[in-house]
């Protein structure tokens, strides 16, 4: 397993990393994901150690925090060998101050997750989203007050937009708090948004990629083709409305190129995807989830080769969209403003 800088950090993470979303299996969201135990989990981060993978992602909101308790009780007795991130900002109760980005709930959140993990640190503690309505200083300082106190290591976001992160950068370069090192974001063949504008402020910034959905919110498992019916198996037929959605015809070209790759390299779909994420600028790590120990023995088989330069030239065109303004029109002066990629 090859291992990464996670941003401008000397904190080194494994290119792929374990997201514990179908542990747990509570409401019917994440019931649709999966629901591992904490026996059928404890064999999950055997083969995950096996394979030089020791990075697992969570979260309180996944299944209403039992996602971190499976996880805390499937890594007992070996936390010394793991590393750990999980998030927090969206509601987790019913009081009024069970939600954001404020000193109050997030002191709140890292205690309670601490407590559902079993342990007393957490190696990467990320802001699931941006609070609008608490002052990013507020925020700031609660995490230098965390990282100070030994409760957690490093800090990062999820699914901020670009101006929400250099603002928070910026803030914290002023007051002297911690910088965020790790932006947990979605990006894959089929959901290349994250090129236009968070690519290049992490390069410029030295704010590493924590891939989550690489295979574009389940299309990408090698189960979606033209003209065909969707599986009945499938978590898209109680949550494709609920994630990004992509058009058809872009979706089917995209899969096509992949099956034109898979022929040409003897690895599958799923592979080939989060191959080509690995090679992207600023990635750091890529979040790979499974139902069970073929799923994950599937995508462990990602590392340890790289598609060609003309398999990855082919899947860029096949993925290539039309991005929002102004990044088309800056598309068109390369000379003084060169794409990250």
């Amino acid at each position: 397993m090859e291992f990464r800088h996670l941003g401008a950090s000397g904190f080194k993470v494994p290119v792929l990393s374990f997201g514990t979303g179908t542990f747990g299996g509570k409401g019917d969201f994440f019931g649709a994901w999966g629901n591992t135990d904490v026996e059928e989990a404890k064999r999950l981060v055997d083969i995950c150690l096996d394979a030089g993978l020791n990075m697992f992602d969570s979260a309180d909101i996944y299944s209403d925090g039992a996602a971190e308790s499976v996880l805390g009780g499937a890594i007992k007795g070996r936390r010394d060998r793991v590393l750990i991130s999980t998030k927090a900002t969206f509601r987790s109760g019913d009081d009024p101050n069970d939600v954001g980005s404020s000193r109050y709930h997030l002191l709140k959140a890292c205690d309670a997750a601490l407590k559902r993990l079993s342990t007393d640190y957490i190696d990467l503690f990320q802001l699931h989203g941006f609070d609008a309505m608490t002052p990013v200083e507020e925020t700031l300082s609660t995490l230098d007050d965390l990282v100070r106190a030994g409760k957690i290591r490093y800090v990062g976001v999820s699914n901020f937009s670009g101006w929400h992160l250099m603002k928070s950068l910026a803030a914290a370069d002023r007051h002297g708090y911690p910088r965020y090192i790790a932006n947990q974001t979605y990006y894959s063949l089929i959901g290349r948004d994250y090129e236009w504008e968070l690519m290049p402020l992490g390069l410029d910034q030295g704010v590493g990629a924590v891939v989550w959905s690489p295979l574009g919110w389940g299309r990408l498992t090698g189960k979606l083709r033209r003209g065909a019916a969707l599986p009945a198996v499938s978590r898209l037929h109680k949550t494709g409305d609920m994630g990004p959605q992509v058009e058809d015809e872009y979706l089917y070209r995209v899969v096509d190129a992949l099956d034109e790759v898979a022929a040409e390299t003897g690895k599958s779909v799923p592979q080939i995807a989060l191959n080509w994420l690995l090679q992207r600028p600023t990635v750091s790590t890529v979040v790979i989830g499974a139902r069970n120990e073929e799923q994950l023995k599937q995508n462990l088989g990602a590392v340890g080769w790289d598609l060609t330069k003309e398999q990855v030239a082919k899947l860029d065109a096949a993925s290539e969209s039309t991005p929002a303004y102004p990044y088309w029109h800056q598309r068109g002066f390369a000379e003084r403003n060169p794409p990250p990629v």
